[in-house]
């Protein structure tokens, strides 16, 4: 799987009439990628683009809003590619799932930039335009959560489930992108610990489920 970037021109911030503002966002997911979300300014990102200082304020008013507009960028591939590889499920959620996982982790280490202005910044979650596109990207994980408890049998809220698995894939990216983590090193791949991490989660809340079921049913026996 290769991840897609339908926002972004090419692989150097190069500026043409009439694109000044899509050059400056891939000049900030550079950046961003290179020093993270605290470590660049919009001057840098006009060096790199090759115009003058003040060229960037004709679209942004600080670096925040052009950090804000690089996240709402990530957010709606981060969501594509989500959707992508669910796709309806397809042949089983659980199999559906665990792509998921796999291109969840993809997108973070080959858009370092992206993702880190996603998560990066505690503004972000209180904004409403990241705050739609991260809760749909939620959703989709819930109701593929939803799927796969379905698939053992269980029918619950699938919402605390959804969010401990993206706690968990969060944090496994996030020591994969800052290199702790890299699949060239054995037992360090950040997908099989994924993998391995939400089958586990699964597997818990499915037993916790029927346990629950079980002793519901042994009460309502005793009260008949």
């Amino acid at each position: 799987m290769q991840i897609k970037r339908p926002f972004f021109g090419g692989e150097r911030a190069t500026y043409h009439h009439g694109s000044l503002k899509d050059a400056l966002i891939e000049a900030a997911r550079q950046l961003v990628a290179e020093r993270g979300p605290a470590g660049f300014t919009l001057a840098e990102a006009a060096k790199r683009v090759g115009v003058t200082g003040a060229a960037p304020y004709r679209h942004f008013a600080d670096r925040q809003a052009l950090l804000h507009e690089l996240a709402l960028r990530g957010f709606a591939q981060f969501g594509t590619v989500l959707r992508e590889a669910w796709h309806f499920g397809q042949p089983d959620p659980t199999t559906a799932m665990r792509r998921m996982g796999r291109a969840y982790q993809m997108f973070a280490r080959e858009e370092p930039g992206l993702y880190s202005a996603m998560f990066g910044s505690a503004a972000m979650p209180q904004d409403i335009g990241t705050a739609g596109l991260a809760t749909q990207a939620f959703e989709m994980l819930v109701a593929a959560t939803a799927a796969v408890l379905a698939q053992h049998g269980i029918v619950i809220q699938a919402q605390p489930l959804a969010y401990e698995i993206w706690a968990m894939a969060h944090g496994v990216a996030m020591l994969g992108v800052t290199g702790f983590l890299h699949a060239g090193q054995a037992g360090c791949d950040p997908e099989a610990i994924l993998g391995s991490a939400t089958a586990s989660l699964i597997e818990m809340a499915v037993r916790r489920a029927k346990e629950s079921k079980g002793e519901a049913t042994r009460v309502d026996q005793r009260q008949a």
